[in-house]
């Protein structure tokens, strides 16, 4: 059994202040990750550690080398910040940075080296993946979103279960968190607007890469990470916010 679970940045960093962590937070998610920590791959987002510098340099857009060593550099203290508090929780990460590893074309994930995560998780490791900044084969660097990690990861590591944990109780309509979510209600939906900095698209990017994946025949969930107790149980699999699933 694998199991991707995203952990967002607004969950973890004040997305309205640049690298500005929620350490209390941080530190709770990785509690409730230790309790059951195998079989995981973890991607967390960069909150304002990579969105702020980010949108300075006008990345993705614009091809910038100072931009991406700067954004890189900032997701990393993130990335330690998280790896860190789940090796004081009891669990045993290691980080896999994206920039290393991944190849972009047209901003989309065209290959990943996939041995040495695959290794981790036979050795009971927890690889601790991130937003990140990459390479791209046809516009120089880009973006890689923690939800298009998400996506691809459950495919290549043929995934039991992915959820990804944001600051809302799912999918919201009035304000109300909906059950499930297939292809045929996205136009239906009404995305109000995201909170803070975000260059990767906010909730709509999110379904749309989890509606891909449930096309490929992986139901995933979007659940609120801020509930204590709701990311245990999300890895257990229990229903804790809106269901993604294939249209009928």
């Amino acid at each position: 059994m694998v199991r991707i679970l995203k952990i967002g940045g607004s969950i973890l960093t004040d997305k309205s202040k640049p690298s500005c962590p929620r350490s209390m937070e941080i530190a709770r998610i990785a509690r409730e990750i230790a309790a059951a920590p195998f079989d995981l791959v973890l991607v967390h987002g960069a909150g304002s550690f990579g969105h702020v510098p980010a949108k300075k340099y006008g990345l993705p857009e614009a091809f910038s080398p100072e931009g991406l060593r700067v954004t890189h550099d900032s997701v990393l203290k993130l990335n330690e910040l998280v790896v860190t508090a789940l090796g004081r929780a009891g669990a045993m990460p290691l980080p896999v940075n994206p920039l290393g590893c991944t190849v972009l074309k047209d901003g989309r994930i065209d290959h990943m080296d996939l041995g040495p995560l695959k290794e981790m998780l036979h050795r009971g490791l927890i690889p601790v993946l991130h937003g990140d900044v990459a390479m791209d084969l046809t516009r120089g660097a880009g973006i890689v979103s923690g939800d298009q990690l998400v996506s691809y990861l459950a495919v290549a590591l043929k995934a039991d279960l992915a959820a990804i944990g944001t600051n809302v109780d799912g999918v919201l309509q009035g304000g109300i968190p909906v059950e499930a979510v297939t292809r045929s209600d996205l136009s239906g939906l009404d995305f109000g607007p995201g909170s803070g900095v975000d260059v990767t698209g906010g909730m709509k990017s999110k379904l749309l890469e989890l509606l891909d994946l449930a096309d490929m025949g992986i139901e995933s969930q979007i659940f609120n990470a801020g509930r204590e107790g709701s990311v245990m149980k999300a890895l257990k699999g229990e229903h804790v916010g809106t269901v993604i699933r294939r249209s009928n």
